[in-house]
């Protein structure tokens, strides 16, 4: 794992976090057209540069930070614009804005998981955490939400039909994978513990 700074993948990670707040100040505007577009360029940049850590042999150690503050930062952004009130065309879409308890459900889920991993890093010294399949499964959930929802607010006709089902499933996602990582990260501790025996 490399100490260097200044590499390509670090850059379109840096890129897709300056992009939330133009994300957001297109939500704000009503240009959800623009919006849409700006969130699929922040994916495609998240594609991209774990694609060129991997095949330009640019993986850093602030890159295996940032990149998942990036994701997390953008999708958590999403979710608590996209629940306010006075954001969506009038009349909005039907069943908009996102629930609150959805938003909830996707920061607790991060809020948990982050203070978990401190309180273990705290006492355990374990630093060896990952993302599991199921969290990896539920961030694309929630990519593939937020996509669904701006469509949505773009072309409100038979949004009636689907976002609750879109509700359901970030929710239930948030919550098994959430529970789900206490599990993963137990048994992380343990074969980093049987390694060291």
């Amino acid at each position: 794992m490399s100490s260097r700074i200044i590499t390509v993948p670090n850059l379109l990670t840096v890129f897709r976090m300056v992009l939330i707040p133009v994300f957001v100040s297109l939500l704000y505007y009503h240009r959800f057209t623009w919006a849409l577009l700006v969130f699929l360029t922040a994916g495609v940049t998240d594609g991209l540069d774990g694609l060129f850590a991997r095949r330009f042999d640019q993986k850093s150690q602030l890159g295996r930070i940032l990149d998942p503050i990036a994701d997390k930062l953008l999708l958590v952004t999403s979710f608590v614009v996209l629940s306010l009130k006075s954001l969506g065309p009038v009349p909005p879409p039907n069943h908009f804005p996102v629930p609150f308890w959805v938003t909830v459900a996707v920061i607790s889920r991060d809020v948990f998981i982050i203070v978990g991993a401190a309180a273990i890093n705290i006492v355990t010294g374990f630093r060896g955490f990952r993302p599991s399949m199921l969290g990896k499964i539920n961030t694309t959930v929630q990519i593939l939400a937020i996509i669904a929802i701006l469509i949505a607010l773009i072309f409100p006709s038979g949004s009636g039909y689907y976002l609750p089902t879109v509700y359901t499933t970030v929710f239930a996602f948030a919550i098994i994978s959430g529970t789900h990582y206490v599990y993963f990260a137990s048994r992380l501790l343990n074969e980093e513990r049987r390694q060291s025996e």
